[in-house]
């Protein structure tokens, strides 16, 4: 039989009462949710998702329309362009955000192994609650603030009364007044013992009003600039070529247009005297040999007042294989950090290859017979130049662009030492931690350390959230990245079993830049 702990209280009949009525208001809940009800949701939710696939589709073809117009006329649609991208970052953002909360929630339900498309558990009723509601983990709040803040940007760029109202609608934050609600938060109102088939049907209908909401904004957008006023006010054949730099043994490729094509009457295409067969303007020429070669002709169009003809020229290179760069961590660089860079060009000896940086702040140095990047900017784009000594001269390679990325946030360690002196990482996730080692560890620490990136971050700051025997949570503050005293004492008057969670860790990386950490570490004493 266990020992009772010597500073724990027994329950007071009031609080196993409660427990009893809460119990059985918990099994009552999962009697009244039927399998007709679950269902019910199902199908609704399989509606929704079809619904948002669908405004998707229609969102990006107007994304790839507002480009094609940006190349052709970017003085005057540059601005709109530009604020239709933003509507797709923010728009994307909160879209992802309620999907990784969906799949939460089937984790949560069904175990690591969980098909958020194929939910077993649908009538689980502490799933949603628990990611959506934990005291130290929940997303509730987060999702809170992201819908006011998405609502709010949305609405800016709305201009219609209708449609402002209607998106406000759907993005409200507001709680109904009425029975069962009252005291209760927004994300206590809808996901407090929530069936697992609502809780997902809800994040879905929140996607599909993301893509509903981004459609009405590209629709302004678009009257804004009048597109199809656009295709009309400079009349000018154009060649747009996959590449203008062509590998040996390839094809040069190019779409040859004009500005005012429309879908009723498609131009003629001459190329050097002779009118070609084009299915939508593709034009091919196969590349053979190496050199500088040029495509001229002219394309006529039937306006209806006479014919218009506009003339095009377009010079491309058929060049020979060239450099081959790559990073040979990742796909990006990220900023702050030393990336690893390796550069070779075929039949040219490694100390012959030199590279440099030909736009974007930071560095690139030599290390043996490879490279090593250091930019300091994300979200920005650096261009490498290679060039090889042939025969005495400096000869271009080629230019390499690679996308600089802010580094990812680290996640939260308890360091310490074991019994053979060899330093070990706490990382939590249900394992237990022994008491000796907790007492013996200095404080915390915070590291990118996911098998590709080992990255270590300064730490600032953390709380540690303990919990009396009455359940009340008791926060305290960290000394820099240590535990404070109070802390130490805390750990020492914790037995067995008892758990406390670590969390609004700050953080400073290599890049510079100062970060609250979303994660949370949970530490059960053995």
């Amino acid at each position: 039989m266990s020992r009772k702990k010597k500073n724990e209280r027994p329950p007071s009949a009031r609080q196993k009462m409660i427990n009893l009525m809460y119990i059985v208001l918990l099994a009552m809940l999962a009697m009244n949710v039927s399998s007709d009800v679950l269902n019910g949701f199902r199908i609704v939710e399989e509606s929704l998702s079809k619904s948002t696939t669908n405004a998707t589709i229609q969102n990006e073809q107007a994304y790839r329309e507002f480009a094609i117009a940006d190349s052709i006329n970017h003085e005057k649609v540059g601005e709109w362009y530009s604020k239709a991208l933003y509507v797709k970052q923010i728009s994307d953002s909160l879209f992802n955000f309620a999907d990784e909360l969906k799949t939460l929630i089937a984790i949560e339900a069904d175990g690591k192994d969980a098909d958020v498309n194929d939910i077993r558990n649908r009538e689980d009723l502490e799933a949603a609650t628990q990611v959506m509601l934990h005291p130290s983990r929940g997303k509730g709040g987060m999702l809170y603030d992201a819908i006011n803040n998405y609502r709010d940007r949305i609405l800016e760029m709305v201009n219609d009364p209708t449609q402002k109202e209607i998106i406000s609608n759907n993005f409200s934050t507001e709680v109904p007044v009425k029975v069962g609600s009252l005291g209760k938060n927004w994300q206590e109102y809808n996901y407090e013992n929530m069936p697992v088939a609502a809780a997902i049907t809800m994040l879905t209908k929140l996607q599909n009003d993301v893509r509903y909401a981004e459609g009405q904004v590209l629709h302004t957008l678009v009257n804004n600039i009048d597109v199809g006023d656009l295709r009309v006010n400079a009349i000018n054949a154009y060649v747009i070529p996959t590449s203008q730099n062509v590998v040996q043994g390839n094809s040069f490729k190019a779409r040859i247009i004009m500005a005012a094509v429309d879908s009723t009457a498609r131009p003629a295409i001459y190329i050097d005297g002779k009118k070609i067969d084009s299915q939508d303007g593709w034009y091919e020429v196969p590349a053979t040999r190496t050199g500088d070669y040029t495509i001229s002709g002219y394309m006529e169009l039937n306006s209806g007042n006479g014919i218009i003809r506009r003339d095009f020229t377009q010079n491309y290179s058929v060049v020979s294989p060239l450099a081959t760069v790559s990073a040979t961590m990742m796909n990006v660089l990220y900023a702050g950090i030393d990336n690893p860079i390796s550069i070779s060009v075929p039949g040219v000896p490694s100390n012959m290859i030199s590279a440099r940086l030909k736009n974007g702040g930071g560095t690139l140095t030599r290390s043996g017979n490879a490279f090593v990047c250091k930019p300091t900017t994300p979200n920005q784009d650096v261009v490498i130049a290679v060039t090889a000594n042939q025969e005495g001269r400096q000869q271009s390679m080629g230019e390499y662009e690679f996308h600089v990325r802010q580094l990812p946030d680290p996640a939260p360690f308890i360091e310490y030492k074991d019994e053979n002196g060899n330093t070990q990482r706490y990382r939590g996730g249900g394992t237990p931690l022994l008491k000796r080692n907790l007492l013996a560890a200095d404080g915390i620490v915070a590291a990118i350390d996911n098998g590709l990136l080992n990255i270590g971050f300064r730490v600032i700051s953390f709380e540690t959230t303990f919990f009396d025997n009455n359940g009340n949570a008791v926060p305290e503050l960290s000394d820099g990245p240590n535990f404070s005293e109070r802390q130490k004492r805390t750990f020492q008057q914790l037995g067995r079993g008892r758990r406390f969670y670590i969390q609004r860790v700050k953080a400073i990386g290599p890049d510079g830049i100062e970060r609250q950490l979303t994660t949370s570490l949970e530490v059960i004493l053995n």
